[in-house]
């Protein structure tokens, strides 16, 4: 997904709609001549994070004619004044552009992205009606649209293009088989070498991304819908030719790398422990309950506004508020007093956090545990020194 931008996380927004007429064949047949061929071209990940999943375009191409252009639906205005408002918010609208074939291979060239060409094998007929569904969609109150990371995005609007243009003949191949996969662990595939990235979307991503992907909705990644076009048929025929690479593929061993998350909270667990149990460091020991607390309290408050305040349809119900509290941006002001309230709050801060991980167990929502259990660890540490803190003072007899 080319101009993909997961930002903070991922990640996510609602359905859109696109209409389209019935196409007037006779001005069609006039604009192609038979050589007209219509393509699916799969673009391969790459280094940024906007190119982490890939992008898909459809090539329409006629030599006669000289036609050769690129259908592409994820595309948005980055001047917008309010661009980062509405992303954050999700309701930047995403379009559907096109440019000519050079144009849209050049950044595939300069990143050294791979792109894969699936011709259909359709009359031309058949052609023309997908071509002038682009058409329409391009006009200019069909062509925006909000961006849904997981629903509505550049792959699953190409996804949609054929049942809607060839009607219920048409059928995408078998995909993901006996297979039961979730959103969340295709994408953390795709992140593996990118650990704060990952982290970020994982906090940020609710449960709906725990669910269990169909064969349609596992379109929303390019390489999936290149494998339900593989064994695409219409009318009980194939309709892909065989794959043609027009950008190959470098072989370079994955390697997923120090994953400095883990550390960094490792490092802190560390030393917080170290401001317990050493009395030459227990005054660092109010300082880093506060600060860890600070830190939690505007995460939590955070998911808690990707959740209610925006269109993110994968950001809601976020469990992770149940051990990232977003009350603790006020606890962390008075952590180090002794209030009987504040006993109270530690050891239900404790259950909460309990709770959450017993989500995970379930499958309700996986947190991302390979990066914040020392951080979990930290906070427990902090709750159980709140509580035994605050605990009543013996009357002397």
């Amino acid at each position: 997904m080319n101009r993909l931008l997961l930002l903070i996380l991922f990640v996510s927004y609602s359905f859109g709609y696109t209409s389209h007429a019935q196409p007037d064949t006779t001005a069609a047949h006039s604009r192609f001549s038979n050589s007209l061929r219509i393509s699916v071209l799969t673009c391969g990940t790459g280094d940024e994070l906007y190119a982490s999943f890939g992008h898909t375009g459809i090539r329409v191409q006629d030599s006669i004619k000289g036609i050769d252009e690129v259908y592409n639906y994820g595309t948005f205005n980055f001047s917008d004044p309010d661009f980062y408002t509405k992303f954050t918010l999700g309701k930047l609208l995403y379009y559907i552009d096109k440019s000519s074939f050079d144009d849209f291979m050049y950044t595939y060239h300069y990143e050294k992205r791979t792109v894969d060409e699936q011709e259909l094998l359709l009359r031309l007929p058949e052609k023309i009606k997908i071509v002038d569904y682009l058409e329409n969609n391009l006009l200019p109150e069909n062509r925006d649209y909000l961006y849904d990371f997981l629903y509505d995005n550049c792959a699953t609007r190409v996804r949609d293009v054929f049942p809607e243009t060839l009607g219920p003949a048409f059928h995408y191949g078998d995909i993901l088989g006996d297979r039961k996969i979730s959103f969340r662990i295709v994408i953390n595939q795709y992140l593996f070498q990118k650990h704060w990235e990952r982290l970020g979307i994982n906090l940020l991503l609710g449960s709906p991304v725990d669910a269990d992907m169909s064969d349609s909705t596992s379109m929303f990644l390019p390489d999936f819908l290149y494998k339900g076009l593989e064994k695409a048929t219409y009318h009980g025929n194939n309709i892909t030719m065989p794959n043609r690479a027009l950008i190959e593929k470098v072989h370079v061993p994955a390697k997923p790398g120090l994953n400095i998350p883990f550390w960094v909270f490792t490092a802190v667990l560390a030393l917080l422990m170290l401001s317990y149990f050493i009395a030459a460091l227990s005054w660092l020991k109010p300082i880093l309950n506060a600060l860890l607390l600070f830190v939690i309290g505007v995460l939590g408050c955070f998911m808690l506004f990707m959740w209610l305040g925006t269109n993110h349809k994968a950001c809601n119900d976020n469990w992770n508020v149940l051990w990232a509290l977003p009350f603790n941006l006020i606890i962390a002001f008075i952590a180090h007093r002794k209030m009987p309230f504040l006993r109270l709050y530690a050891l239900a801060a404790i259950t909460l956090l309990i709770v959450a991980l017993i989500l995970n167990i379930i499958g309700m929502q996986q947190l991302p545990l390979l990066e914040i259990i020392p951080l979990l660890a930290a906070l427990t540490f902090i709750y159980i020194d709140m509580y035994k803190r605050n605990m009543p003072t013996p009357k002397p007899a």
